[in-house]
């Protein structure tokens, strides 16, 4: 049982990859943020779209 809380703690002390994950979760988070902005503005983007086409 010893080895798991080792691993645990070794996991924790180490810092490399953390500006990866950093920018992971900005991306993830800006995702969201589009996607949610697009589905509000959805229906004013088809009418636009649809009083722009012939």
């Amino acid at each position: 049982m010893t080895t798991i809380f080792q691993i645990a703690k070794a996991a924790i002390a180490d810092r490399r990859g953390v500006t990866a994950m950093e920018y992971g979760l900005i991306a993830g988070v800006l995702a969201v943020g589009l996607a949610t902005a697009f589905t509000a503005l959805s229906g004013r983007l088809t009418n636009a779209f649809n009083a722009l086409s012939f």
